[in-house]
């Protein structure tokens, strides 16, 4: 099968098509990097250097490749740290959602293609009520913090666009947050000197929980998606959605680091704005059953325990495949 991946060189890109070559995909990789042209080359793929925000460019290199499938996985996470400037971090994220979402799909629909898998998200964007973790059937928030409203919007956005996309079977992939080689939560990823200095505290009773998703789970979830499972959504998650007071010191302890300062909440909401407190102390997990049940996948990670421990750093082996 032909895949065009946009998003090639991002954290999830970069371990995504390695597998899909090996797994015997003919592989289109879409990235803004010249110079990240020559790895997406040497990993098998044919490279093209194009901003998704640049229409014409994307019509035209998603027409020239003519593939079956278009993967969407721009982003802008890498360096995204701080909760009070929350939306200000993500609008490119967030323009990538929206506007780059539309370019792919009308390059996708001009190309005939049959299938497309989007990145979503799935954690904080759930309503933070009740005390069982969210399925995709869940409601979303419908009054997140202030500064949060602008990166639902696009989230909204996306879906709406991606699963309403005329004759192309769309898929989202509400992803938990991200961890592994490329993130914030990477051996050198900006959240992880966050706890190394210990400056991400534990705000209130730490009560907000957190699923986590290693970007090689998402790789190989984006592959099952490519072949199975009915267009909607999906939470790409693990098995162990925890709290901030649970997690939180377990990355410390694993980093050896000395264990995260708590603060009361009003210290918080100061030094964190509202985003920071709802997300140390209100938001909810969320299940993976639907994507182990219909797409077929399962986490190589169970457990960010064991992914904290073994999985941050880059020189890691590829994830296993989705059986089928």
């Amino acid at each position: 099968m032909k895949v065009f991946v946009a998003g090639a060189s991002g954290a999830v890109g970069a371990r995504l098509v390695p597998l899909l070559v090996a797994g015997g995909h003919e592989v289109v990789a879409m990235g803004r990097s010249a110079e990240k042209a020559d790895r997406l080359r040497s990993v098998g793929a044919e490279p093209v250097v194009a901003d998704g925000l640049d229409r014409d460019a994307v019509v035209d290199a998603v027409g020239r490749a003519a593939p079956q499938v278009v993967v969407h996985h721009m982003t802008a996470l890498t360096d995204a740290k701080s909760f009070k400037r929350f939306d200000d971090e993500f609008a490119l994220t967030n323009r990538l959602r929206t506007q780059g979402t539309d370019n792919l799909l009308e390059a996708a629909r001009a190309s005939g293609v049959s299938r497309f898998v989007a990145q979503s998200y799935g954690n904080w964007n759930y309503a933070r009520t009740g005390t069982t973790i969210k399925r995709e059937e869940d409601e979303l928030d419908p009054s997140p913090p202030a500064n949060q409203r602008r990166s639902l919007e696009a989230i909204r956005y996306l879906e709406a666009a991606v699963l309403g996309a005329d004759g192309i079977e769309g898929i989202a992939l509400r992803c938990g947050n991200f961890y592994g080689p490329g993130t914030g939560f990477a051996v050198d990823g900006a959240l992880v000197e966050l706890v190394r200095k210990r400056r991400l505290p534990i705000v209130g009773d730490g009560g907000g929980v957190w699923s986590f998703a290693h970007v090689d789970d998402v790789a190989a979830a984006t592959i099952a998606a490519i072949g199975h499972g009915a267009p909607g959504v999906y939470n790409i998650v693990d098995d162990d959605p925890a709290p901030v007071s649970v997690w939180l010191p377990e990355l410390a302890r694993t980093l050896g680091a000395r264990p995260p300062r708590r603060v009361p909440v009003w210290v918080g909401r100061l030094v964190t704005g509202e985003v920071g407190v709802s997300m140390m102390t209100q938001i909810r997990g969320a299940s993976n059953a639907k994507a182990k049940r219909e797409l077929g996948w399962k986490p190589r990670y169970g457990s960010w325990r064991e992914g904290f421990r073994t999985g941050l750093a880059g020189d890691l082996p590829l994830p296993r495949l989705a059986e089928g």
